[in-house]
């Protein structure tokens, strides 16, 4: 199963190199980021499962940086959790309202931190680590690579189950081809970005051949999600 991937946007260099080695002791794939408008890049080419964002930035506000990862379908469900020198009440409810899941001041210790980002990719993705995953009508078991919807068999080839564990683990979040073809392809792989496309349309005949309806659904110039009852 692919490791969590999580996004440091922090211009503290100390602190994101503690941060960055913490978290990849605790089996996190890590990407950093110096400043906003890295931040935001990054945000599009690694695909963060969720993210850890400095209020204070250079060049894009840390806040900024929070409504525009808001604003796109496509990254408008990734957790965001915001670290700040800010401790007073007025504050920590403008980086809430802007759309943060969680709010930090600095000083904070890493142990805390990890424990936060561990309790949100819990709440929001239950099948993390679980062998058998469940969304709507849709089980799969990792084990055995064995899915079933509505209690029937549904017989996938190996790219089409990697491609559906990876749409369990966040349904209704929006993914373009291009963060498909990292998550399941890998970056290190050239694959043709309509590729995609091909096994999403394999995928998607295969979990409606019982006539249970579309599970995935195609958002314009945006890219699929899963979409179950």
């Amino acid at each position: 199963m692919p490791e969590t991937k999580v996004l440091i946007i922090e211009d503290e260099d100390a602190l994101s190199t503690i941060l960055e080695y913490n978290l990849a002791k605790e089996k996190f794939e890590v990407a950093v980021a110096a400043d906003g408008e890295d931040g935001l890049l990054k945000v599009e080419e690694f695909g963060p499962d969720i993210v850890i964002l400095d209020w204070m930035l250079p060049k894009v506000s840390g806040i900024e940086v929070c409504r525009r990862i808001r604003s796109k379908p496509e990254t408008r469900n990734i957790p965001i959790i915001m670290l700040t020198a800010r401790s007073e009440e007025a504050d920590r409810i403008r980086g809430l309202e802007t759309g943060a899941d969680d709010y930090l001041t600095k000083p904070f210790s890493t142990a805390e931190l990890i424990a936060r980002v561990k309790a949100i990719l819990r709440r929001i993705r239950p099948g993390l680590a679980d062998d058998i995953v469940e969304v709507g009508d849709i089980s799969v078991d990792r084990v055995s690579h064995k899915v079933m919807r509505d209690g029937k068999e549904i017989h996938l080839g190996p790219t089409e189950f990697r491609l559906l564990d990876h749409l369990m683990q966040h349904p209704g979040r929006v993914f373009s081809r291009e963060q498909l073809l990292n998550a399941v392809w890998g970056s290190d792989v050239f694959v043709e970005v309509r590729t995609v496309d091909v096994h999403i349309g394999r995928l998607r005949k295969a979990l409606n051949t019982h006539k249970q309806g579309e599970a995935i659904r195609t958002v314009r110039s945006a890219g699929y999600a899963l979409d179950v009852k």
